[in-house]
C-alpha cells in the first residue's frame, strides 16, 4: 500500500498512531513518505486539508479506530464541504471479530460499521473485507477524491489486513489515471456567448472552483473584453486581484450595497463553479441579493447536483469550468472582436472599493489599545510580504479579511467556507506551510479558535514550520457574543470569564514558548508591528497574542437568522 501511495505522488501523511494502524506506519517509516504527527485527529485532518489547498495535491490523513475516527469527523467534513480532495485512511477492528464488540469498536446499534459515521458527507466510504482488495480500493479512493467535484473519501481497513501477505507487486497493479473533465459543447458555448453579448447588465459570479491557469486567464480576457463586473464567493477571494477594476467583491450578507445592487439588477448572470451559498445570497431573499427571474442564470459546474439547486437556470451545463470559460471567451471574441466599454462602470466600482479599503485602513489608524480589528489587518497588510498566505479561522479574522482586507495580487487567502469550522486555522496553516515552505504563512485566528486546536503549536514546532499564529484575542467567541447581545440584550455563555467573574484569557504567548515556539505578548498598539517584524525575521514558529476589542463585522446584506431571533419566520 505504501508503494502505491508513493506511486501516486504522496509525500506527506498527516495523522495519529493507534494499535490498528502501526503496521502501516511501520511501512511508511521505511519509505520516502513523511508522517506528520498531529496529536489529535481533527488537527491532522485540517493540516492535510491545508496541505491539499496549498499544493493542489490530494491530502492524506491517517486515523485509528473508534475515537480516533470520530475525532477526525470535523476536519474531514470541513474538507468535504469545501471540495478539497482528501483521502482519510482509518484502521478498524480485526475482521474476524466482527459482531463481538472488540476494543474501541463503534458498536452500540450496528456492528463494525464505523464508515456509517462518515457517509453523510464523504463522496464514498470503503470498508475493506479482503487484503486482496486493498490496492483496488486505494486506487478508487484517490480517483474519487480528485475526479469530478473534488472531496473527501474514507478507506476503513481492518487492522489484520495491514498484516496479511499479498503479492510483492500489488502496489503497482493499480496505476492512478488522470481524470478527464467534461468540456462545454460548442453549441452551448455559442448560446452562452449570444446571451452575454445581448445582455444590458451582465454579471459574472465566481466560485472557488477556478483558481489558476488558462481558465483564469480566459476569465480575465472575457470580462475585460465585454466589460462585465464580477462578484465572488468567500472561497474565491484572491482568484482575481482585489485591485481589478471590474471586481465588486462578495455579495450577500457581507457584501457592499453596490455589490448587492448589481446582483439584483443583472439581466444575465454567468455563475462559475459556485453553489449560491446562503451567506452569499442573503438567505436567498430577492429583496437583498439575486433576482431570478427576471434575471437569467447561466450556471456551469462540475457537479450536476448544483445546477438549479437554489435558483432556476436558463442554461445549465455540467462541465469543467476552466475549459468552459476558454470556450466561451473564444466564441465571444469570434462573434464580437471589438471590446466593449460600459460608461462609468469601472470608475463606479473602483470608487466603491477604494472607499471600502480606505475606510478600513482609517478605522485601523488609531493607537487605541486593545487594538481595533482593523488596526490588526492594517498592520498585517503593510508589513507582510506580498505573497504571504493568510489562513483564517472563523469570526472577525475570516469575515474581516474577506470583506475589507485588500489582498495583494501575489497573496493567498485560505478559509473554511462550507462548514465555517472554528479551529480550522491553526492546524491548516501548518499544512499550508509544509506545502509552501518558502512562503510566509500566517494563521489569523481568534482566541476561541486557538484554544480549539492547541495541538497545532507542537505540530508546527516538530515540523520546523515557521507559521506565525496571530491570535486576535477579545476574550470571547466575539462574533456570536455580539450577535446575542444585539438580539437578546446581553451576552451569556459566549465570553470567557474566570471564577471571580472577571475576563479570563490564557497567556497564548507563554503557551507558544512552552511548546518551543517564539511568543510575543502585545501590550501597546505599536507592539504588534514590532512583534510581526521580529517573527518574520526569525523564521520560526511564533505566537503573537494581540488583545483586541470586540467589534461587529459590517454586514450590509441580510441573513435570515436575524429574522428568527426577532420572531419572523418564512
Amino acid at each position: 500500500m505504501v508503494a502505491q501511495l508513493e506511486s501516486y505522488g504522496v509525500e506527506y501523511v498527516f495523522g495519529t498512531c493507534g494499535h490498528t494502524n502501526i503496521a502501516l506506519l511501520d511501512a511508511i517509516g521505511r519509505s520516502g513518505i513523511r508522517f506528520v504527527i498531529a496529536r489529535h485527529e481533527q488537527a491532522a485532518a485540517h493540516a492535510a486539508d491545508g496541505y491539499a489547498r496549498a499544493s493542489g495535491r490530494t491530502g492524506v490523513v491517517l486515523m485509528h479506530v473508534g475515537p480516533g475516527l470520530t475525532n477526525g469527523v470535523t476536519g474531514v467534513l470541513t474538507a468535504a464541504l469545501d471540495s478539497v480532495p482528501l483521502v482519510a485512511i482509518a484502521g478498524d477492528i480485526p475482521s474476524y471479530y466482527h459482531g463481538r464488540h472488540p476494543h474501541q469498536e463503534v458498536n452500540l446499534h450496528a456492528d463494525a460499521d464505523q464508515t456509517a459515521i462518515y457517509r453523510p458527507f464523504v463522496k464514498r466510504a470503503w470498508q475493506v473485507h479482503r487484503a486482496a482488495d486493498l490496492a483496488r480500493f486505494t486506487e478508487r479512493a484517490f480517483w474519487t477524491a480528485a475526479s469530478g467535484r473534488p472531496g473527501a473519501v474514507l478507506l476503513s481497513v481492518p487492522m489484520d489486513h495491514f498484516s496479511r501477505p499479498v503479492p510483492a507487486d500489488t502496489g503497482s497493479t493499480r496505476p492512478l489515471a488522470v481524470p478527464q473533465r467534461p468540456a462545454l459543447p460548442a453549441d452551448v458555448a455559442e448560446r452562452i456567448a449570444d446571451m452575454l453579448l445581448a445582455a444590458g447588465r451582465p454579471l459574472v459570479y465566481l466560485g472557488g472552483g477556478l483558481r489558476r491557469g488558462p481558465g483564469l486567464n480566459a476569465l480575465r480576457s472575457l470580462i475585460e473584453h465585454l466589460d462585465i463586473p464580477v462578484v465572488h464567493s468567500l472561497m474565491a477571494k484572491g482568484t482575481l486581484p482585489d485591485s481589478h477594476p471590474l471586481l465588486l467583491g462578495m455579495p450577500g450578507f457581507w457584501g457592499l450595497a453596490t455589490t448587492n445592487e448589481h446582483t439584483r439588477e443583472a439581466d444575465v448572470v454567468l455563475a462559475l463553479a459556485t453553489r449560491f451559498a446562503e451567506t452569499d445570497a442573503s438567505s436567498w431573499d430577492p429583496r437583498y441579493t439575486w433576482g431570478f427571474p427576471p434575471g437569467k442564470l447561466i450556471q456551469i459546474d462540475i457537479d450536476p447536483a448544483e445546477i438549479g439547486r437554489n435558483y432556476p437556470v436558463a442554461v445549465g451545463a455540467v462541465a469543467d469550468v476552466a475549459q468552459a470559460v476558454q470556450a466561451i471567451d473564444a466564441t465571444v471574441r469570434a462573434r464580437h472582436p471589438r471590446p466593449r466599454q460600459r460608461d462609468g462602470l469601472r470608475e463606479t466600482i473602483t470608487a466603491a472599493r477604494r472607499a471600502l479599503f480606505t475606510g478600513s485602513r482609517e478605522r485601523g489608524a488609531g493607537d487605541d489599545f486593545p487594538l481595533r480589528p482593523e488596526r490588526i489587518l492594517t498592520d498585517l497588510r503593510s508589513i507582510l510580504p506580498a505573497d504571504a498566505v493568510l489562513v483564517t479561522d472563523v469570526g472577525w479574522n475570516k469575515n474581516g479579511v474577506a470583506q475589507c482586507y485588500e489582498l495583494p495580487d501575489e497573496g493567498r487567502f485560505i478559509t473554511p467556507g462550507g462548514a465555517s469550522t472554528m479551529g480550522f486555522g491553526p492546524a491548516a496553516a501548518v499544512g499550508v506551510q509544509i506545502a509552501r515552505p518558502g512562503r510566509t504563512v500566517v494563521a489569523l485566528i481568534g482566541d476561541g479558535g486557538m484554544s480549539a486546536q492547541l495541538p497545532a503549536l507542537p505540530m508546527a514546532v516538530e515540523q520546523g514550520a515557521p507559521v506565525i499564529f496571530v491570535v486576535m484575542n477579545n476574550g470571547s467567541h466575539g462574533t456570536i457574543s455580539d450577535l446575542q447581545a444585539a438580539h437578546f440584550g446581553q451576552s451569556y455563555g459566549c465570553d470567557f470569564t474566570g471564577p471571580d467573574g472577571k475576563p479570563y484569557s490564557p497567556d497564548f504567548a507563554a503557551l507558544g514558548r512552552a511548546c518551543g515556539a517564539d511568543g510575543y505578548a502585545v501590550t501597546s498598539a505599536g507592539d504588534f508591528g514590532d512583534a510581526l517584524r521580529a517573527a518574520l525575521a526569525a523564521r520560526r514558529p511564533a505566537v503573537i497574542d494581540v488583545p483586541m476589542v470586540n467589534e461587529p463585522v459590517p454586514t450590509p446584506g441580510h441573513w435570515n437568522i436575524k429574522d428568527i431571533y426577532q420572531g419572523v419566520f418564512e
